[in-house]
């Protein structure tokens, strides 16, 4: 059976609604006024942007939507995606204070949304003073979170910043790789468009080492920043994988963010191989565009997943199935797949997945979406900059505070830097390495965001989250060692 569409476009509509839809005002107001507004709060130090929360809550309870999300915007320009893509449950909500008297943590991702939806509904320019050109110029390779990130900091600091982007529209991941039900491409477009507002030239459909050499860009201009993403889905390596119906999972994203809904081709028996994020992603979605069954085929155990849990649970309530401890070994089928030979797997004494003696069998599917992660580009990376030194896992070594590589005029910032992380993080590097170029190339060092809930703090009222983030695992473990020292002297 050929992949075809299966839903109507009211279906589709429905079932691709958003998960989170925006607060009324009445809901925010509610909300915001649940916050403590904590002094040197723990949700500033889990944000990568080092947004000053406490700082945008409050004005929304005062209802001054365009200072919250002024707030928002200055420490991340990217704040409207990332408020309904952060894994809040590891980062700003999960060290919400309010989880220590068994409360639910103040939703920070809605109220960022809703205030940031504010501007861009209502198309508020929140930076109204343009800084005056410096005369010096900036190439980015790539378009995504970090490139736009850091070209929207380099015009904030009278930089010309020009970005080449391979695809038709910027945006990376956020326009072409997100669940739909998360962020939709307008969203993400709105983003480009505010950074197009500050100044910020956009060249799409240029691919940088194709249309325009290398060189070209580190003689034109005065530096160079890298924020290409991460390549091609890692293969099955299995038989029968090149099958009609295999496809990879960002591949199927990137139809529905580029197709009306109604017309995304979709099996009737869907499986996805692998349980990370960008799986679930694959099979919630499968799901929701009309397949009658989705399924997770995941080589390891429920405990050993890496996708987030409440991304678990969005999958299991739209009716998803796991095969947990099971392994492909073929894709079946003529030209077109119409199944798979599959191995229960084990734990071994060390801890890796082994395949099950004799445990074969046979599942009809036809449609597989590989999930199993990306490789990294060291090939293309190699070719832009042959001396490029890259570590152990293929991502490019730099100075973690400015970005700076061993290539000169060469700085990084994103999935090549960090091997593929969160939308937050490639904007916080990407902020930094803008300032490490200012700094580089003469100008004075950049302070910032400014946090000014913290005001009284020690270590002054900057830099919180941003300079030196901790997830809430990391924020529990200083806190326990805290008390231990207090009780035990």
């Amino acid at each position: 059976m050929t992949l075809k569409p299966r839903i109507t476009a009211e279906a589709a509509g429905k079932s691709m609604a958003e998960i989170e839809p925006k607060y009324s005002p009445q809901e925010a107001k509610v909300e915001a006024d649940r916050c403590l507004y904590c002094f040197d709060a723990p949700c500033i130090m889990a944000c990568p942007t080092g947004i000053d929360i406490p700082g945008f809550i409050k004005k929304i309870a005062t209802n001054n939507l365009t200072g919250s999300a002024r707030v928002i915007l200055e420490s991340n320009i990217l704040g409207a995606s990332c408020a309904r893509v952060c894994p809040t449950s590891v980062l700003c909500e999960g060290a919400c204070v309010l989880l220590d008297r068994d409360e639910k943590p103040i939703k920070i991702g809605r109220l960022q949304r809703y205030a940031t939806d504010h501007v861009f509904d209502n198309r508020i320019d929140v930076f109204k003073q343009k800084t005056r050109p410096n005369g010096r110029k900036v190439a980015l390779i790539g378009g995504g979170p970090a490139s736009l990130a850091c070209a929207a900091e380099l015009a904030r600091l009278g930089y010309q910043a020009v970005i080449f982007e391979k695809k038709p529209e910027a945006g990376g991941l956020n326009t072409y790789g997100i669940a739909y039900y998360k962020l939709t491409p307008e969203v993400s477009l709105a983003e480009v468009n505010l950074v197009k507002s500050l100044g910020v030239e956009i060249r799409t459909g240029v691919e940088v080492g194709k249309d325009i050499a290398m060189e070209k860009l580190l003689a034109d201009f005065d530096a160079v920043f890298v924020g290409i993403g991460l390549g091609r889905t890692l293969r099955l390596d299995i038989p029968g994988e090149d099958k009609q119906g295999v496809v990879e999972a960002l591949e199927f994203i990137e139809w529905i963010h580029t197709k009306p809904l109604h017309q995304v081709p979709v099996g009737e028996r869907v499986a996805v191989i692998g349980c990370g994020n960008t799986a679930i992603d694959a099979v919630t979605q499968a799901k929701r565009l009309g397949a009658k069954e989705a399924v997770i085929v995941y080589r390891r155990g429920e405990d050993d997943m890496p996708a987030y849990e409440y991304e678990y649970e969005i999958a299991k309530k739209d009716g998803c199935s796991f095969m947990f401890h099971t392994a492909p070994v073929e894709v079946l089928g003529g030209d077109q797949v119409t199944g798979l030979k599959l191995v229960k797997t084990r734990n071994n004494a060390q801890g890796k997945a082994e395949v099950v003696p004799g445990s074969e069998f046979e599942e009809p599917f036809d449609m597989v979406i590989k999930a199993l992660g990306q490789q990294k580009q060291v090939s293309v990376l190699k070719k832009l900059a042959p001396q490029l030194e890259l570590d152990k896992a293929g991502c490019v070594a730099c100075n973690p505070a400015t970005g700076q590589t061993n290539v000169d005029k060469l700085f990084v910032g994103g999935d090549a830097r960090n091997g593929g992380r969160e939308v937050v993080n490639a904007v916080s590097e990407g902020k930094k390495a803008a300032r490490g170029i200012h700094v580089w190339l003469g100008g004075q060092a950049v302070e910032g965001p400014v946090q000014a809930s913290r005001l009284g703090c020690k270590d002054g009222v900057t830099g919180s989250g941003y300079l030196h983030p901790k997830r809430v695992p990391e924020l529990e473990a200083e806190y326990h060692a805290m008390l231990n020292e207090v009780r035990h002297g």
